[in-house]
């Protein structure tokens, strides 16, 4: 048997896109809204099966991943998020780059020779990658035209990872997936009236705009820090929002704050886009934080710490 494991956002529906496109299979598919990251847990493996996992953290799977390789499984893993010590075993095979342009379909492009490259151009663009995605982009003779929808398509598949449980999202991740590998190219996605595309893009302006509305908590030159409502449709644009946000202001540092089911916070941070680094350190100091050096989260801050967070948070990105 085979098991397709992957982050519900754009990275990881267009890394499994390309690998499916080039090496089509049968498989079962286990993936969920993006911070729903210990995906492995799922997985009750075979002697004999085979596991791809994508865009999920090694670190927060590597009990799972253990426990599959010692069922008989060989486990194909790609990834950019920090990934604590990898174990050496003959049946797991990693492609691991935590550069912080680096995101986990350019890994997969890397891997087949960029024959789907397209798709690795949405995903660069939907984890806010933009010189990346633009570069990969580069021998592709697209039109600046082209290049803006495959930008565009790359933000609305990411936006539809965020939310507390998949039916906050507007589509599940592996129906979308699904809906996707019908296309050999993103245009052609983009072209097809019949396709789900424009549900996508107007949910995701809609909310967009709902979120442009709130002021921010805290704000000065170096950072800020924007408090969303507990409503669904700030829970889908929190992610997303930050990289908007992210993009007006690169010299400064993010972070979205949204109500998560605990009775506490979720934190999307972003780290400045002139200086990617640090949003994994410093969500890692919360017990349910990680991600990667430019983006990163934690899952579940109690309220009585977002004062300490947003002070941990200034003093990280230069206001003390």
């Amino acid at each position: 048997m085979n098991y397709d494991v992957f982050n519900g956002d754009a990275d990881g529906i267009c890394a499994l896109l390309q690998l499916r496109l080039a090496e089509p299979k049968s498989s079962v598919l286990v993936t969920g809204i993006k911070r729903d990251i210990e995906l492995l847990d799922r997985v009750n493996a075979k002697p004999g099966d085979d596991v791809t996992v994508l865009d999920v953290s090694l670190q927060k799977n590597l009990s799972h991943v253990q426990r599959i390789l010692q069922q008989g499984a060989r486990i194909f893993y790609v990834d950019h998020h920090l990934p604590g010590e990898i174990p050496e075993h003959a049946a797991l095979k990693t492609l691991i780059d935590t550069d912080a342009n680096m995101c986990t379909s350019l890994l997969v492009d890397r891997y087949l020779q960029g024959q789907y490259r397209s798709w690795a151009v949405v995903a660069a663009f939907g984890d806010n990658l933009n010189q990346s995605a633009e570069q990969a982009a580069g021998g592709l003779k697209l039109s600046a035209f082209e290049i803006g929808q495959l930008k565009e398509l790359g933000i609305c598949i990411n936006y539809n990872s965020y939310g507390n449980c998949v039916e906050d999202l507007h589509y599940p991740p592996d129906q979308l997936y699904k809906s996707l590998l019908s296309y050999q190219s993103p245009l052609d996605f983009i072209g097809d009236q019949q396709s789900i595309y424009k549900e996508l893009q107007a949910g995701y302006y809609d909310d967009l705009m709902q979120a442009s509305r709130i002021k921010p908590e805290y704000d000065n030159d170096h950072v800020a820090v924007i408090v969303l409502p507990d409503k669904i449709w700030a829970r889908r644009i929190n992610g997303v929002y930050g990289n908007e946000l992210a993009n007006q202001a690169p010299a400064k540092a993010h972070a979205i704050v949204t109500h998560n089911n605990r009775g506490g916070y979720q934190v999307s941070v972003r780290a400045p886009l002139v200086n990617k680094a640090g949003a994994d350190e410093l969500c890692s100091e919360f017990p349910t934080g990680g991600g990667r050096k430019g983006a990163a989260g934690i899952n579940h801050l109690p309220v009585e710490q977002l004062p300490d967070f947003i002070k941990r948070f200034s003093e990280k990105y230069g206001w003390h």
